[in-house]
């Protein structure tokens, strides 16, 4: 009876083995699979993690559009640097639009009415609006520009005949701007995002 019953164990001592190779290699293969799936995926989902970033500098550009447009109505200018912004009492942005979502320092290109001197001294000048300073190409066409630091986002349509403290001129200030000092050339305005780019 015992010599039977240790040759049924030995038996099935093989079959066993073969049954946890069998699972070891589903589980393999069903890894390469799922790894494979996952490489593809990462592709499409870095697409929709910038095209989230894309609305989200749409919508704070054109609030910080807003907010110059709203400081030059009740002051009858434009401010010089973007803390003035939220001096106004109640303050005219969120803490989270003084930051380019697009820029990983959180810093915009400034556009100003008027052109720096030659010294590209822009301290003082009058800021109408922001713009982008990463030049990468964008899904979204924004007012017929593809580039995020082509996107300005103006609190005026025209810049001709503005009402700054600073000389006159009908031309676009430029430079390398930071949140509270210097900028960059401006474009369009700042209203709405357009459909995506055509494939």
């Amino acid at each position: 009876m015992r010599t039977h019953t240790l040759g049924k164990t030995l038996s099935r001592a093989p079959s066993r083995r073969g049954e946890r190779g069998y699972i070891l290699a589903l589980l393999l293969g069903f890894c390469a699979v799922m790894g494979i799936l996952l490489l593809k995926g990462i592709p499409a989902i870095n697409v929709e993690v910038q095209r989230e970033l894309e609305d989200e500098l749409i919508f704070r550009g054109e609030h910080m559009a807003k907010g110059i447009r709203t400081f030059q109505a009740r002051t009858g200018g434009y401010p010089s640097n973007l803390d003035e912004l939220n001096k106004m009492k109640p303050r005219l942005l969120r803490e989270v639009d003084l930051k380019d979502p697009m820029n990983p320092k959180g810093e915009w290109d400034l556009v100003y009415a008027v052109q720096a001197g030659a010294s590209g001294d822009t301290r003082g000048l009058p800021i109408v609006g922001v713009k982008s300073k990463i030049e990468k190409d964008s899904f979204k066409v924004y007012k017929g520009k593809s580039i995020y630091s082509d996107w300005a986002f103006l609190a005026t349509d025209s810049l001709f005949n503005l009402p700054t403290s600073g000389p006159p001129s009908g031309k676009v200030g430029t430079g390398s701007g930071a949140q509270g000092g210097s900028g960059d050339a401006g474009g369009g305005s700042g209203s709405g995002g357009s459909p995506d780019k055509p494939k």
